[in-house]
């Protein structure tokens, strides 16, 4: 874990770490989350195979010293990352998230498998296909033309496209699962604006 978890932790409340500590430790009184207490903690069933493997590779970049389990510490620094970080930060972590063989390049197929997946997992309603989706991304953002989506271009393009920027963080909103930290509560920051 090292720095990159202590600079996320310096970013939360006390009382918010006191909250998500409580849930975290009834939740999962062993202190080690494994893949399957991380679905059932986020009430995450009967998931396509899409779906099913992109809540693997989110399980797996929150393992940030991949020993196969989720330690408090990650899980704060995971939630401190989704509620808190700045938007390169949030994009890197996007990014890590789309290269599902880990090649350091995002592909078509890749990009079309995690926007399906979240969209499975999400259960929301979209005006565009995921296929039209990803047809659109690539048009705006592969500069090289290549098929393939690099770090920097990810990075680079994507923040100078609001509208794009926008479309990918509400893809990937995930204030939902506040609520299931909270205890079912409603989250503060953000409700279904669609």
């Amino acid at each position: 874990m090292g720095n990159a978890s202590a600079a996320s932790v310096e970013e939360i409340t006390a009382c918010e770490i006191h909250q998500w500590y409580k849930k975290f430790m009834t939740e999962c009184p062993s202190g080690q989350l494994t893949l399957y207490e991380f679905k059932q903690f986020f009430g995450l069933k009967d998931l396509s195979p899409n779906a099913n493997a992109y809540v693997e590779q989110m399980f797996e970049t929150f393992d940030m010293n991949k020993d196969g389990y989720i330690d408090f510490m990650e899980y704060v620094a995971a939630l401190s990352l989704v509620l808190k970080a700045k938007v390169e930060k949030k994009l890197k972590w996007y990014f890590k998230l789309y290269d599902m063989d880990g090649n350091g390049c995002i592909d078509r197929g890749e990009l079309l498998n995690i926007i399906k997946a979240i969209r499975a997992i999400n259960g929301c309603k979209h005006e565009t296909t995921a296929e039209e989706f990803t047809s659109m991304v690539f048009e705006k953002i592969d500069s090289n033309s290549n098929g393939e989506l690099s770090m920097e271009e990810f990075l680079d393009e994507v923040q100078k496209d609001e509208l794009l920027l926008g479309i990918l963080t509400q893809s990937l909103d995930l204030y939902h699962i506040v609520g299931v930290i909270q205890s079912n509560s409603q989250p503060e920051s953000q409700q279904e604006e669609s």
